[in-house]
């Protein structure tokens, strides 16, 4: 069997700010800064929703969303809500929360629904053995009540592309639209990638779709995990993944 051969990036925010140095892709991007009590201030006197997540983490794992009240403010994480009458008393749970580790600070995107429930979309970007960067696969995922990622391991499931916006009230023409603007994100994504280090070999975007159709990038991850689509009773998406991955090593 070949070698597990692709780049790992851990750093979300090495890897947001290599997206917003590239034209293409800067207006995509989210504001995101580092957290510290500044922009802790600015980002929530901007934006009436903020997201507090890890530099390094996975799974959609201890992430809090800030939102602004008539009372001050609210976050919400897995292990519950809490509120805040001001940034005084918000800052030093957060960075309780932190303990010296890098956090980041993201402004909330809307999320467009489907059925009534939020979700988000991966866009899988794999390099052929021609070295040219391709969108091999584009599925949803689909948040489950009361969780604040919409992660297969947060209890969010899995949804094809088509259906899940179709779920949204968009129309077979505007689907068809969506889905080519997201595989030249992707594939975007995948040369800014290549313009800093070399090596990668594939990546999985999360693209967040407000609720007006238009796409925001808010991670790209050098790992991407592709199994639950195996699960599938079609398994297109799976095998197409899984033809391409081989070429690098890798087989789930």
């Amino acid at each position: 069997m070949a070698k597990y051969d692709s780049y790992t990036l851990g750093s979300k925010w090495t890897k947001t700010k290599w997206l917003t140095e590239q034209d293409d892709l800067r207006e995509a991007v989210p504001e995101t800064r580092l957290f510290n009590r500044t922009n802790l201030e600015e980002m929530l006197e901007s934006h009436s929703v903020v997201y507090f997540k890890p530099v390094k983490g996975w799974g959609g794992t201890n992430i809090v969303r800030i939102q602004k009240t008539e009372e001050g403010y609210a976050t919400k994480s897995n292990a519950g809500q809490d509120p805040f009458d001001t940034v005084d008393s918000l800052f030093p749970k957060l960075s309780r929360q932190a303990n010296n580790k890098p956090y980041l600070l993201q402004k909330g995107i809307d999320l467009a629904k489907t059925n009534g429930k939020p979700f988000d979309i991966r866009v899988m970007v794999q390099k052929t053995n021609k070295g040219t960067w391709k969108s091999t696969a584009i599925f949803t995922k689909i948040g489950k009540p009361g969780k604040v990622a919409t992660n297969y391991n947060q209890g969010g499931k899995l949804g094809f592309l088509a259906s899940t916006l179709s779920g949204s009230g968009y129309s077979s023409s505007r689907i068809g639209k969506i889905r080519s603007r997201l595989e030249r994100m992707g594939v975007a994504a995948g040369r800014c990638f290549d313009r800093h280090r070399n090596g990668f070999r594939e990546l999985g975007l999360d693209v967040a779709l407000d609720p007006d159709g238009t796409p925001w990038i808010l991670e790209v991850n050098t790992r991407p995990q592709f199994y639950p689509l195996k699960h599938f009773k079609d398994r297109t998406l799976y095998r197409r993944i899984v033809s391409y991955a081989k070429q690098y090593g890798r087989t789930r």
